[in-house]
């Protein structure tokens, strides 16, 4: 992993590559795009294409789309509830009992941060909070399974009360999603669960298809082609947030265990070989001392080669100055999430103003939060935890503001609004105000 010093040098560094790349592409994806859609499209020309044949032909185009990209036929696109049942019961029962622990401790947090509806009489305003109707998660399947994320997606939006819970995740050769998934969706109460992946599947659920209803809200992470579909159906459909790869930064200090920071780096570094792990400290001493336990643990891993492209490629460790700078830097790179391996961590949290999720301590580790620590694990990535949350219950209901005057707010207020409407030039609102302080005016004499 490399090594460089100061903010400048670090920034640059960190720069490339830097956002949601949503152009390029390996040349084994693009070869795929060639050969289904029989010319050189680009990936957003591609997703396009996706969304129109499965908005014309509904199943016919998903079934066509499955067998074309990722050589699948699916027998049925919805799975059994009885297929279900078989995945929850071919699941080692040590995975149950940790989804289940897992289910029970986001169900915990998610309801200790639910929004409340409330009323203020006195003032006449208040506001409702309802959940949206139907929802749709996307799990990828990819080289893993991922039932943590079925865990982390589902369980917030029964929280926040949604009636109708959907899941999409890719089939297998067999033509059905993984059994860990399905046993997973059995414990979030997931209601229908669609064997279908890619971007027909966020197709299949802002449309709606024969046999995938359409949603209200699209939330979760996905390849290249699945963030292009929810970033082009943003507005038909609700979208939860574009995710990129994973990102881990810990601010460090020399009292920071080196062996602890190589691990938890290379725990995000074999999610993806674009992944980022990046170490921000004070000393040069742990820098040196991180960069070879990292050689000693990397040849361990079972995706060693992933994990390595990673460090090597998109990971760096930055020296600088103190504890300023380094929380400058980890503000200015806004990442998914942030370890503070530091003295006196407390005293800092503070300082936190971009980041996913913040891990404090040596042992409050990142992949605690990947699976059991309570708050979801789909956390904003490539910057973009400057202005956007977590995937939480706020993901899955709307703040509808109620407004209940009685005569003597209106008689107060009604003026005030009459002002600023002739200042508009709008003078039906001026008006559609002042009948109303006339009508007061005329019951009381």
């Amino acid at each position: 992993m490399r090594i460089v010093n100061g903010l400048i040098e670090a920034k640059e560094l960190l720069s490339e590559g830097r956002g949601l790349d949503l152009v390029t592409v390996p040349p084994h994806v693009q070869a795929t795009i060639d050969r289904v859609f029989g010319e050189p499209l680009t990936p957003s020309e591609a997703v396009t294409r996706i969304l129109g044949m499965v908005r014309a032909d509904g199943d016919a185009a998903i079934r066509k789309l499955t067998l074309d990209i990722e050589g699948v036929e699916l027998a049925a696109i919805e799975v059994s509830a009885e297929e279900i049942d078989v995945g929850y019961d071919s699941t080692d029962p040590r995975v149950i009992e940790a989804l289940e622990v897992s289910a029970e401790r986001v169900g915990r947090f998610h309801t200790a941060a639910k929004a409340q509806a409330w009323m203020d009489f006195n003032e006449g305003y208040g506001a409702l909070v309802v959940p949206c109707g139907r929802v749709g998660i996307y799990v990828p399947g990819g080289t893993a399974p991922l039932p943590s994320t079925v865990i982390m997606s589902a369980v917030p939006a029964r929280v926040a009360g949604v009636p109708e819970v959907i899941l999409c995740t890719p089939s297998e050769k067999d033509g059905k999603p993984n059994p860990v998934t399905l046993a997973a969706a059995k414990i979030a109460g997931v209601d229908r669960v669609f064997g279908i992946g890619g971007a027909q599947a966020i197709a299949a659920m802002a449309y709606g298809t024969e046999s995938t209803p359409a949603v209200d809200t699209i939330c979760g992470p996905g390849n290249l082609f699945v963030t292009l579909a929810k970033k082009m159906l943003y507005g038909e459909v609700g979208i939860d947030g574009l995710y990129g790869p994973t990102e881990t930064l810990v601010i460090a200090d020399d009292t920071a265990n080196a062996t602890l920071c190589a691990a938890d780096l290379l725990a995000q570094a074999e999610h993806d070989a674009l992944a980022k792990p990046v170490m921000v400290t004070t000393s040069d001493r742990l820098a040196r001392s991180v960069v070879a336990e990292l050689e000693v643990r990397l040849p361990r891993l079972d995706r060693a080669s992933t994990a390595r492209q990673a460090v090597e490629n998109q990971g760096c460790i930055a020296v600088v100055d103190d504890m300023e700078q380094a929380f400058d830097l980890a503000n200015w790179f806004a990442p998914e999430h942030m370890c503070l391996m530091i003295a006196d961590a407390w005293s800092w949290l503070g300082r936190v103003r971009n980041a996913g999720a913040v891990f404090i301590g040596e042992f409050s580790h990142e992949v605690l939060g990947d699976y059991v620590a309570g708050p979801s694990h789909v956390m904003p990535t490539a910057g973009t935890a400057r202005f956007n949350s977590g995937l939480g219950v706020h993901s899955f209901v709307k703040i509808t503001p109620v407004v209940a005057f009685n005569e003597e707010a209106t008689a107060e207020l009604a003026r005030n609004a009459a002002a600023i409407a002739r200042a508009e030039g709008l003078t039906g609102h001026a008006e559609a105000a002042e009948i109303r302080l006339e009508l007061l005016d005329s019951s009381e004499s």
